[in-house]
């Protein structure tokens, strides 16, 4: 059996950024339902931090990042999803992605259309699917809606701010500054609120004439979290997919029933593509509009693989706006 040296990303300890180190690892060949994969690039998202900082919990030590575009080198026994030389795309577990090379299960990879570019794949799987999920699945946008969007100059808010103008919405995203503000601007965002100086609750109210949002989409979690409440419709939808600023806090469920007989959930895209068909057919969805030039993504960061640790300083303090990926 062949051998294959590896430079990987992992950690021993959870902490902060600074558990990361890069080692050398062995890759064996596939085996029965595996397939390797050279990644040609990695997304960086911020579910990796929960995940290094011990918010989810990992079986240590582990590898780390779920996100990845690159080639398949070689495929086990069995495998006919993919073979050697197709253009593949990732995003899902098992962790390990931050590595040059590494086996993948054949039915967790898509093949990566040819008019994408690897880092362009690399860093639109996990943001795109889980866009792709919340405006499609989650709660369907419709046409003529208004949407609240938090943290709208992110990775996903980027994507979902285009994807949500593309379905005919009115969209009104949160941000923290002007620079950040400018951008979601340039990406479909109609109402900008910078909510390091305005109270988001009152001016979307402004906005829509007091009649509040059917939806409001936060990956901010603990800080935005009750005022979000305040934004909804009566029998509005409270998406909280992430906790950027740390979890929210028990909730005593008669708050939904007084602000309006409110819905909550919190989704992850790991259930809404278990089934591989749900998987390919995100993909897909995301991929046309790619293709179509609806939704365009910007890699705004770019980082050496061995230089994670800074990556993951600047995406914790703020630093990155879109998608940002690390090339092995």
């Amino acid at each position: 059996m062949a051998i294959t040296t590896a430079k990987a990303i992992r950690f021993h300890k959870t902490g902060g950024p600074e558990v990361l180190v890069l080692e050398e690892l062995q890759v064996a060949d596939p085996g029965p339902g595996q397939v390797r994969v050279r990644n040609h690039a990695v997304g960086l998202n911020y579910i990796d931090t929960y995940h290094r900082s011990g918010l989810y919990t990992v079986e240590l030590p582990s590898g780390i990042g779920q996100e990845g575009a690159g080639v398949v080198e070689a495929v086990g026994p069995g495998v006919t999803a993919v073979k050697a030389g197709d253009r593949v795309a990732y995003a899902t577990q098992p962790l390990g992605a931050y590595a040059d090379v590494r086996l993948m299960p054949p039915e967790r990879l898509v093949k990566l259309p040819d008019g994408i570019p690897f880092e362009q794949g690399a860093a639109m799987m996990l943001q795109g699917m889980t866009a792709e999920y919340l405006l499609r699945r989650t709660y369907p946008v419709k046409q003529g809606e208004t949407i609240l969007f938090h943290a709208a100059a992110g990775g996903v808010g980027l994507i979902a701010c285009q994807w949500a103008k593309a379905l005919g919405a009115t969209v009104i995203g949160t941000v923290g500054s002007d620079a950040k503000a400018a951008l979601a601007r340039a990406h479909g965002c109609d109402h900008v609120i910078v909510y390091t100086r305005e109270n988001f609750v009152e001016r979307l109210r402004e906005i829509t004439g007091g009649a509040g949002v059917p939806v409001v989409y936060d990956s901010v979690g603990k800080d935005t979290f009750m005022s979000s409440l305040d934004c909804l419709q009566p029998r509005g939808l409270m998406v909280v997919f992430g906790a950027s600023s740390g979890k929210v806090p028990p909730l005593d469920v008669n708050v939904l029933q007084q602000k309006g007989s409110l819905f909550l959930t919190r989704p992850t895209l790991v259930t809404y593509n278990a089934k591989r068909e749900d998987l390919v057919a995100s993909a897909n969805a995301l991929f046309d509009m790619v293709l179509s030039g609806k939704v365009k993504i910007e890699v705004n960061q770019r980082y050496p693989l061995k230089d994670a640790a800074q990556a993951h300083r600047d995406l914790e303090s703020r630093k990155t706006t879109g998608s940002t990926i690390l090339i092995p």
